[in-house]
């Protein structure tokens, strides 16, 4: 595919899963791609390289020099204080500023129906910046707080910070899949060990690593504002993965085994719902796979 004029993209972040294949679609369809990230991973050949801590406003500022951006989608935005410096630094810089949220901005919203943008209003979210935010054991322990606060202060900017939050459902897919989720699996119903799960395990939306990376592509060209939900069509349960995974493995064996209150559970295991309302993105022009059809891909 290849667009009717080149835009220039800034991508922050991104060496890595739906990161690098976000930037391969860029890349293909002509636009000019800057990828801004600390160095510690070199980028694909084709873009231009820019080397800043993005916590440091004024190596940030520097790095980027007097350029401008059409679109810039910050894969690594986690935390309000990361979200005050980018608002700074990029307003009146780019005409579209795309952030990569998550499904964990719902974590207090336990509904057995699929939940919808309207759930978490950023608008309506109380950002604190003196929260311990620079502690790594803080942040693990506060990732979607650190989101809702993150696209709260995107959202206060007001029309002259355009800006989108995708919230992204649990990833699946591809042999560069780092978390190791879904192995977890494949390990312990191999070996007949037993996977723990909740007394009541609930259902979860999910996301194919490229369809993700094709739905931010799409974000970057439309002009739509605030959060907007990206999961595949299908919840599926800890049983389905387990299903898929053993027709696969027909010599394997799934058990299952009840957490005790309070203990840890196998990842993808979920004591609450995790299913998002994807109907704002399809109404909005964007056309979901379903879940249920890639998942036995993903598995093979």
């Amino acid at each position: 595919m290849t667009m009717e004029k080149a835009r220039n993209v800034l991508v922050i972040g991104g060496s890595r899963y739906f990161g690098k294949r976000l930037i391969a679609r860029l890349l293909a369809a002509g636009d000019r791609v800057t990828v801004l990230n600390r160095g510690s991973s070199a980028p694909p050949a084709g873009v231009v390289h820019l080397i800043a801590d993005r916590d440091d406003e004024d190596a940030l500022r520097a790095a980027l020099g007097r350029r401008t951006f059409d679109v810039v989608v910050d894969q690594v935005c986690y935390t309000p204080r990361q979200a005050a410096i980018a608002r700074r630094v990029f307003t009146g810089r780019t005409r579209r500023y795309v952030m990569t949220s998550t499904v964990e901005v719902y974590e207090h919203d336990d509904s057995p129906a699929l939940v919808s943008e309207a759930a978490v209003d950023p608008a309506e979210v109380t950002v604190d910046l003196e929260l311990p935010w620079d502690e790594p054991e803080f942040l693990d322990a506060h990732y979607g707080e650190g989101k809702r606060q993150a696209e709260a202060v995107f959202a206060a900017a007001g029309p002259e910070f355009p800006y989108t939050a995708v919230r992204v459902a649990h990833v699946l897919g591809g042999a560069d899949d780092f978390t190791g989720r879904l192995e977890h699996y494949v390990d312990r119903i191999r070996t007949g060990t037993p996977i723990t799960v909740p007394r009541v395990n609930h259902p979860a939306t999910y996301i194919h690593v490229d369809e993700i990376a094709d739905f931010l592509f799409w974000t970057a060209g439309q002009d739509f504002t605030g959060p907007v939900n990206a999961a595949s069509h299908d919840p599926l349960t800890t049983a389905d993965l387990c299903e898929a995974i053993a027709a696969r493995l027909p010599s394997g064996k799934v058990v299952f085994r009840t957490a005790e209150e309070g203990g840890s559970t196998s990842p993808f295991s979920f004591a609450r719902s995790y299913g998002m309302d994807n109907s704002l993105a399809t109404r909005l022009g964007y056309t979901f796979t379903r879940a249920r059809e890639w998942l036995p891909g993903v598995v093979r």
